[in-house]
């Protein structure tokens, strides 16, 4: 009777052993003398020991911070680049069987893949262009990494650091680039301006006493100010006129 007692005891602390807990955002890998048996889902699942293990996968969106390195532009300007990549593993299995770490692996390649596409683009396009280069660099890590059970979300590059010489010469095309639009904006100003002056002299050449009127106008506006002086210009035939009255009187 106490043997079957000691064996009973026995048995509930290694089945109380063999209880393994899963958690909602967990997946649990379980081998059955090595091999892969089944995905353990949330909750409690036995796990025998001796004979069965387990491994925990954890299935949250996961944030790699891609290091910053160094890369040539296909216009042979020397770079520093980061970014930082987000991915979730939709097969649990594969994440554990098929790759050894499967995060330092998705770091590695992101790295590649990056220095690889800098390497196809120039460095306007790069600076112009990063949604779509992020775009191209997060299918590519996608396609590589869908054999070991992971998806990658997103791709974004944080920071692009260029050279000071670089830096130099990028603000003296801006600064020209801004000469160049304040130039343009002046002629068609003046443009603009000598096309609506023409249109007035032509509308006060066809209407009778038009271009009288636009004097008087300006006099008025010239002589509202008392500390304005205001000269008359009057053409000789009117001083020849005036003389003539003076000289019949």
């Amino acid at each position: 009777m106490d043997v079957f007692l000691g064996l009973f005891v026995i048995a509930i602390i290694v089945v109380i052993g063999a209880i393994k807990q899963i958690n909602e955002y967990e997946r649990g890998i379980k081998f059955t003398f090595g091999k892969f048996s089944k995905i353990m889902n949330p909750g409690w699942n036995l796990v025998f020991p001796i004979f069965q293990s387990y491994k925990k996968v954890d299935i949250r969106t996961k944030a790699v911070d891609v290091p910053e390195q160094e890369a040539i532009t296909k216009d042979n300007v020397s770079i520093r680049i980061n970014a930082v990549l987000y991915y979730k593993i939709f097969d649990a299995s594969k994440a554990v069987i098929a790759v050894e770490s499967f995060n330092y692996a998705v770091s590695q390649l992101a790295q590649t893949t990056m220095r690889n596409i800098v390497g196809s683009v120039s460095l306007d396009e790069l600076l112009s262009q990063r949604d779509k280069i992020s775009s191209e660099i997060c299918k590519i890590v996608d396609e590589a990494t869908d054999p070991w059970g992971i998806k990658v979300e997103n791709v974004e590059l944080k920071d692009v650091a260029l050279p000071e010489e670089m830096k130099r010469v990028i603000a003296k095309v801006a600064e020209a680039e801004r000469e160049k639009q304040a130039v343009i904006t002046k002629a068609e100003g003046e443009v603009e301006a000598s096309q609506n002056l023409a249109k007035a002299a032509e509308t006060m050449s066809k209407v009778n006493g038009a271009l009288h009127l636009r004097t008087l106008s300006t006099i008025n506006d010239v002589s509202s100010d008392q500390s304005n002086t205001v000269i008359f210009c009057l053409p000789i035939e009117v001083l020849e006129a005036m003389k003539g009255n003076k000289d019949k009187k």
